[in-house]
């Protein structure tokens, strides 16, 4: 075929592909796919694949996105990061003194979380050892003391939600300036349940300890270390953490993971796994329904059969017990390989019943009376034919592949070493996310897969109208 013919085929196919309103959204959404695969070192972190199968430490768990209050009222602190290089600029240092005081604007009806200072290094020649008072002090002129006289030992991370001994000194400020009295029993529980930066944070009231109202405006975090003859303290790795209620797009899930993070990089898995899968399942398809045409007789009627046989088998399960059987994971190429052997089958019947037709067309019949060798004839005459077939049944056959995918890693026995919404799915699943309500975990990597889905779903159809009228004239 000449070059201008070609060109001509594909100006008449893009004129007509042009007039299909779906099939020009279902580019739309492929061109965003695309770029959010291609894109996700540069939207996310580069190293997101290796981080999600730890623990982040620095994040908060289960917490909602940032734009969530929008619909529920209610206005959570966000997660503030304070890196070193800028911690560096809130510092003070005299010879037996440092001082970090750090500015933090609460503007919001719930405040952080947690107040957490990492990576601070202590060092020492004697038995004194560098130690470290905390203090907020508050819009209202009051100053609370949460730590004092903590020793720095080593490399040392400093959390004070949870710690008794801050609670304690919490309780024991609420109560010197409101003069409550506590139940001996209410306050061991309180010691122990607390939720302490809502006290912190809060307008001094009797019953601050129950209800807390915000107090808004600005708050100085201030860290006091001493540092006795012979010490010194290593502040160049130290960051300070507001663990928020709230992060990111799309929150976190109950290890601190980033799900926006995930969400795009769980595209690249998709895109490859359901592309990967519908063009092997349809070229295997397609020169399989071509071979068993073009031989006929007998080996049509064994290749049949077996076609058959390989039709009746539920794939689902066979899957889940292949998964079983090669120790509980799957990895992508394997879930690829396997989603191709049994995803060709009804390609097959097709592809043969319309060679069947291509086979009785004069050019061929003429083709096999000069001598043309089989695989000339098929590869050159027959199988051309079907690919208007081929590229449509291509994308139709995607949307299976990621869903075949999405429920294998929502088992457990997809590739765990690989960030994909069914992972996704299932890390929520174990968690009782449903359950709990926690909607950002189950929600966005849900209509992902339905969004992949629609897009080839969409291109489908819409090469389905425009190249089937052309097999039609065969």
């Amino acid at each position: 075929m000449r070059w201008v013919d070609i060109k001509d085929s594909l100006s008449n196919f893009w004129f007509e592909f042009k007039r299909q309103k779906t099939g020009i959204l279902g580019i739309a959404l492929l061109i965003f796919w695309i770029i959010i695969a291609l894109g996700a070192p540069y939207i996310t972190q580069p190293d997101i694949p290796d981080k999600w199968k730890t623990i982040w430490i620095d994040y908060p768990k289960v917490v909602p996105p940032t734009w969530a209050g929008v619909f529920s009222g209610v206005k959570e602190a966000p997660h503030l990061m304070i890196p070193p290089e800028e911690l560096q600029k809130y510092v003070t240092k005299s010879k037996n003194k440092i001082i970090i005081d750090i500015p933090y604007n609460m503007q919001y009806d719930v405040p952080p979380q947690d107040i957490v200072m990492m990576h601070v290094s202590g060092n020492s020649s004697g038995r004194l050892k560098p130690s470290l008072t905390l203090k907020v002090k508050r819009p209202d002129g009051e100053e609370l003391t949460l730590l004092s006289g903590l020793k720095i030992k080593g490399s040392t991370n400093i959390q004070i939600a949870r710690d008794t001994n801050v609670r304690r000194n919490v309780i024991n400020w609420v109560k010197m300036k409101t003069g409550i009295q506590l139940d001996p029993t209410k306050e061991f529980e309180l010691i122990t349940t607390l939720d302490t930066l809502k006290v912190v944070f809060a307008k001094i009231s009797p019953n601050m300890l129950d209800s807390p109202e915000p107090l808004r405006g600005e708050y100085h975090i201030i860290y006091e270390i001493k540092l006795p003859r012979g010490t010194s303290v290593d502040l160049s790795k130290a960051e300070v953490v507001l663990t928020g209620r709230t992060y990111g797009y799309l929150g976190t899930d109950d290890k601190g993971r980033d799900l926006f993070a995930g969400l795009v990089w769980g595209s690249r898995v998709s895109l490859a796994v359901g592309i990967s899968t519908a063009v092997l399942s349809v070229l295997i398809g397609i020169f399989y329904g071509v071979a068993a045409a073009y031989f006929g007789g007998w080996t049509d009627e064994l290749m049949m059969r077996f076609q058959e046989f390989m039709a009746s088998i539920p794939t689902l399960p066979i899957l889940i017990l292949l998964g079983t059987y090669f120790g509980g994971h799957i990895q992508l190429w394997q879930i690829v390989l396997l989603l191709a052997v049994f995803g060709w089958v009804g390609i097959a019947r097709v592809a043969r019943s319309m060679a069947y037709q291509i086979k009785e067309q004069t050019y061929v019949e003429a083709a096999i009376a000069l001598g043309a060798g089989t695989g000339r004839i098929i590869f050159k005459h027959m199988v051309p034919q079907l690919l208007p077939y081929a590229f449509a049944q291509m994308a139709l056959s995607v949307p299976g592949a990621v869903l075949a995918e999405a429920s294998l890693s929502f088992l457990g026995l997809g590739d765990p070493t690989q960030v994909t919404w069914g992972q996704i799915l299932h890390d929520a699943q174990v968690a009782g996310a449903a359950v709990n309500g926690y909607w950002w975990w189950v929600i966005p990597p849900g209509i992902a897969i339905a969004l992949v889905a629609l897009t080839f779903v969409l291109i489908g159809t819409a090469l389905d109208r425009v190249l089937n009228p052309r097999l039609r004239r065969l």
